[in-house]
């Protein structure tokens, strides 16, 4: 274990933005241990691969798992594919659907894929829980589910609310968070992170070591990041989210659509950028001496380079500027979803909201007032054969701008 920070040092730089941390006083004890034996701590995040990508808001997480790796600290990559097939319930009003195990190891592979992007893979062990939670007897998962009531396990936010809305609750979700909590138990975990919403299943973890004669583990849980509304959080099935994977372009664009105000909690989430640095940089654009739109572009720029390169960044702000800039097109444009369907351009405006009525739209079209994707469209009668996947850029007038997505 290489590190020049002291444990005080590194406790400061660990505790940064965190929700909870539970608790300092023993994280403090490891990590002076730690340092007088230069033995690094065992860090655990754990992810069941319930979908074959992930987004922002998870990297909010893996970022502190980098400054913990860059601190010198082992850290343990859990892939839950065994938990996986429980289904977390986890802020669910619903019973999970369980996945095959095809579906399994086809987003794990992809999810451990992506997490290198931010962690180093030559410095992380992936481990998958199925190694140990297959090799329990009936009888270990009796002495599992001793370990907790059933008073203890509705104290959990959305059980309580599903059972007073009389809402099914299966007793396989049950089994989740002891499953997960033995995971720390196997793992001999001195530290687990998650976000806020995972504080109950970290919190079994730090129980059932207490149960199974091992040192607890301390518990640091990190905000849940907003997505592109700025009101709900970052969700595939929200449409609100940049994805990792995603294209430089869509990520550029994307994180152009966030507002000024979002833009700060972006920079202090999702960048290495100190508190001080952050409040100097609100000063300046509050002075006029930054413009937030090239704020907001520094951001963009920073997240394509991680995910992406250099060189990938400055072509997607190239693209951008090229779209958008010298165009005159707005840097946010409202989106319009729908189905697809064969349908007249006129009446399209009118459904999307960017007319009045479908004479008015024939109007602005014959009078050369409309663009579609930049291009002028003179023909009023022109129908669109929009396709799953489709995106156009319909603007009418000098101001009204409006991006249909099909889907």
């Amino acid at each position: 274990m290489k590190t020049f920070l002291s444990p005080e040092e590194q406790l400061e730089r660990i505790q940064f933005g965190a929700v909870d941390f539970i608790s300092e006083k023993d994280f403090i004890k490891k990590l002076k241990r730690s340092y007088d034996s230069k033995k690094p701590l065992r860090i655990k995040f754990g992810a069941d691969p319930n979908r074959p990508d992930i987004h922002l808001g998870h990297t909010v997480v893996i970022n502190k798992l980098k400054v913990l790796q860059d601190l010198g600290h082992h850290i343990q990559f859990l892939i839950g594919d065994f938990t996986a097939l429980i289904g977390d319930p986890t802020g669910k009003n619903t019973t999970r659907p369980i996945l095959s195990r095809e579906e399994i190891d086809e987003n794990a592979k992809s999810y451990a894929e992506q997490i290198f992007k931010i962690l180093d893979p030559e410095k992380t062990e992936t481990v998958y829980n199925s190694a140990w939670l297959l090799k329990l007897t009936a009888i270990d998962f009796v002495k599992l589910t001793a370990q907790y009531t059933v008073a203890q396990m509705l104290e959990r936010d959305d059980f309580t609310k599903r059972y007073k809305s009389n809402i099914p609750i299966s007793i396989h979700e049950f089994l989740y968070p002891l499953c997960q909590g033995y995971d720390s138990v196997a793992m001999c975990s001195d530290l687990e992170l998650g976000g806020t919403d995972q504080k109950f299943n970290l919190l079994v973890g730090r129980h059932l070591q207490s149960n199974y004669g091992q040192e607890p583990q301390c518990v640091l849980t990190m905000p849940i990041l907003e997505g592109l509304d700025g009101v709900h959080k970052m969700s595939k099935s929200l449409d609100n989210y940049i994805g990792v994977n995603e294209s430089p372009k869509d990520m550029f664009g994307k994180t152009m659509r966030i507002s000024d105000e979002l833009m700060f909690r972006y920079f202090e989430l999702l960048t290495d950028m100190k508190p001080a640095e952050i409040t100097t940089l609100k000063s300046e654009i509050e002075s006029g001496k930054k413009h937030p739109r090239q704020v907001k572009v520094d951001l963009a720029k920073f997240l394509v380079k991680r995910f992406h390169s250099v060189a990938a960044a400055q072509d997607a702000e190239d693209e951008f500027n090229r779209i958008f800039v010298d165009k005159g097109m707005p840097d946010t444009i409202e989106e319009f979803q729908t189905t697809p369907q064969s349908i007249g351009l006129a009446p399209l405006m009118t459904l999307c909201g960017l007319t009045a009525s479908n004479g008015e739209a024939v109007r602005l079209i014959t009078g050369g007032g409309v663009q579609i994707d930049q291009q002028k469209i003179s023909d009023s009668k022109l129908k669109l054969d929009l396709k799953s996947g489709d995106e156009l850029v319909i603007k009418a007038g000098k101001k009204k701008f409006m991006k249909v997505v099909v889907k």
